[in-house]
């Protein structure tokens, strides 16, 4: 087997393929802080402050706002209104973001926000998609009317996602029960089927498939029961590695 090439530890965090480099909060933020957390190959903190949070560079500037909200992190190319709401969700299913803080952000506020602004987008509708609505909204990746699309305020396809809003519990409980109760009541065997809501629906072309990806599936029973006990959040940040990790980035938690 070829020896490949080992990457300083500050490239580590965001290498991708074709030297193209991750450079925004999505689901790497859980990979960034696990590193460190090892105690047989562990790295140094360095690898996260000058890497992933590129020295601070990661921070968004105080002028980004959107619905009078604030992201704290950039969302590289939407710094306003934010990316895909699975950037909020996938590193926080263990991770418990409540009181997580460190020199960067806060990050429950931080993903509090995010979620808010994609909320705010959907019931502002400024496209005019039908079926938009304080009780119909969330946009993040997934199946599309082309088959598959990062959807975001800045990637509106008039596509809804029922994992946006679901797996958001957390953040935005009345908004997210809202949403679910249009989604099962109103809309009903047109999007839910025997594993539960499809993946995405769009009442603009009366289009949607009876398709599930286990990803985003997944995301909305962790967070609805986090909501609700916490569980996996106290399971997962009873670990000590996790604790000696976060300690070790300098995370409040």
């Amino acid at each position: 087997i070829p020896r490949r090439k080992i990457l300083p530890h500050k490239e580590r965090f965001f290498w991708m393929p074709g030297k193209k480099k991750s450079r925004r909060p999505t689901d790497t933020t859980r990979r960034a802080n696990s590193p460190p957390s090892s105690p047989t190959n562990t790295i140094p903190a360095a690898a996260y402050h000058e890497g992933w949070a590129r020295k601070g560079g990661i921070k968004n500037d105080s002028s980004h706002q959107r619905y009078g909200l604030h992201l704290s992190l950039k969302h590289n190319g939407s710094q306003q209104f934010g990316g895909p709401l699975f950037w909020s969700h996938y590193s926080f299913l263990g991770l418990d973001p409540r009181k997580l803080k460190d020199t960067h952000a806060d990050y429950w506020q931080h993903n509090t926000n995010h979620t808010l602004i994609n909320y705010k987008y959907c019931v502002e509708n400024p496209l005019k998609y039908k079926g938009y609505g304080p009780n119909c909204w969330g946009l993040t990746a997934g199946y599309s009317v082309k088959f598959y699309a990062a959807h975001s305020p800045n990637e509106d396809k008039g596509v809804i996602s029922p994992t946006a809003a679901l797996s958001s519990f957390p953040y935005t409980p009345n908004e997210s029960k809202a949403a679910m109760r249009y989604f099962y009541d109103s809309l009903g065997a047109k999007i839910f089927g025997d594993y539960g809501f499809y993946d995405g629906f769009s009442e603009q072309e009366n289009w949607t498939k009876p398709w599930y990806l286990a990803i985003d599936q997944g995301p909305i029973v962790v967070m609805m029961e986090n909501q609700r006990s916490g569980l996996l959040w106290k399971l997962f940040m009873s670990c000590p590695e996790v604790q000696a990790g976060l300690t070790k980035l300098g995370f409040q938690y």
